[in-house]
């Protein structure tokens, strides 16, 4: 009997606790699963600010970027924004720099771009027109460039959207009536356009094919020394993605050590793993023919000029705008000022605080660019009187 008692006593306790702890439960209200939230857009903050203001303005050299103005006064000139200065430029031919920097103090004002999220400073990075060894034929290792495929669709989405301007869908037709994305580059590797594209060259080493995609123009010599010239023709329409990130995440190199030249040493150690590498990236550039002995053709259709031209992001920096740049020289702390003129765009370029700085033809140029990745600020130099563009947002 009293081992009955104990039992019972025991079994009381179980069922009060369990009683309790349902009760306790009860009365605790369930957590719904929240949803992070989205993280903010980044826009530009245009600032107005003194002349007196930019880093060694006094002092800058403006007759080396005074050519480089001119040129897109060639494209600029028929927008009545521009019209008028450009026609002023034209007259004035070739001037000094206390002539260029009164012409500009007169006719501009000087907008530092910050973000909405209060930075005032963003990535500055250089590229420049390679010339690689090349030929018209294939050889074990080397890698084509590509004409525009003929299947390749390209659709004006702002034709129907007028808020999409400057944006573009990019594909090829499956079947009858339905658009799907366009190959990929593995796909494109393992010969998907090779009835739908011609090879216009190729290169004798396939990360410097890599790089001069990346670059957008470039020049191959051939094997008895001619010289053919490309350029950007048109794109596959994925995304451009980072193989210096891609080696970055696979712990093969840390990001202080991602450069041009480490990536391609790393390329020469792996070569088994080379494609699997490429096709981290799977935006592709298609090239054409170009003539002539100036510097490849920018976005704004006009010469790039050695270290006076730069690709900009065209949501925050209108096409063709002179800009004041102030960095660092590569890889070093040395401060380095520049007016530039925004003439080119790419895949990479993207934010309001974003320059991608051209150093010139050649392999001098190719090393600076490669080891550029620095911290700048920017100012957007717009005409005074005016408002600004569109998409710039005064505060």
């Amino acid at each position: 009997m009293a081992a009955f008692c104990v039992f019972m006593e025991k079994l009381m306790r179980i069922l009060v606790l369990g009683l309790l702890t349902s009760l306790l439960a009860a009365c605790v209200t369930p957590q719904k699963p929240t949803t992070p939230p989205k993280p903010e857009t980044v826009t530009a903050v245009y600032k107005a600010q003194d002349w007196q203001v930019l880093p060694n303005w006094p002092g800058e050299q403006l007759n080396r970027s005074w050519p480089a103005w001119l040129n897109s006064c060639k494209r600029l000139a028929s927008k009545p924004v521009w019209k008028d200065i450009c026609a002023e430029a034209v007259m004035l031919g070739s001037q000094d720099d206390a002539s260029i920097k009164a012409f500009f103090e007169r006719h501009f004002s000087p907008w530092q771009i910050t973000t909405n999220a209060g930075s005032d400073t963003g990535l500055v990075t250089g590229y420049y027109e390679p010339l690689l060894k090349g030929s018209l034929n294939p050889k074990a290792g080397s890698a084509p460039f590509y004409s525009v495929p003929d299947d390749l669709l390209v659709v004006d989405l702002a034709k129907q959207y007028p808020d999409l301007k400057g944006k573009r869908l990019r594909g090829r037709i499956d079947g009858v009536r339905t658009v799907i994305p366009y190959w990929t580059r593995q796909e494109i590797a393992e010969g998907k356009i090779a009835n739908n594209a011609k090879v216009l060259a190729w290169a004798d080493d396939a990360v410097e094919a890599f790089f001069m995609e990346v670059q957008g123009s470039g020049r191959i010599q051939l094997e008895d020394g001619t010289i053919i010239r490309l350029g950007y023709a048109d794109q596959n329409g994925h995304p451009y993605k980072s193989i210096g990130k891609w080696l970055i995440d696979k712990g093969e190199m840390t990001a202080d050590q991602a450069s041009m030249q480490s990536i391609q040493a790393w390329a020469k150690a792996n070569p088994q793993r080379l494609q699997e590498m490429l096709n981290a990236n799977p935006s592709v550039v298609f090239f054409k023919y170009l003539s002539g002995n100036d510097g490849p053709i920018g976005a704004l259709n006009v010469p790039l000029t050695d270290e006076a031209s730069g690709a900009v992001d065209p949501k925050f920096v209108p096409l063709g705008s002179p800009i004041y740049l102030s960095t660092t020289r590569p890889n070093d702390s040395q401060p380095m000022t520049r007016l530039i003129h925004a003439q080119d765009t790419g895949g990479a370029i993207a934010g309001p605080i974003r320059v991608d700085y051209f150093w010139g033809f050649g392999s001098q140029a190719g090393q600076l660019a490669g080891k550029m990745k620095q911290k700048g600020q920017v100012w957007l130099l717009w005409p005074k009187n005016l408002p600004l563009p569109e998409q710039a947002v005064n505060k």
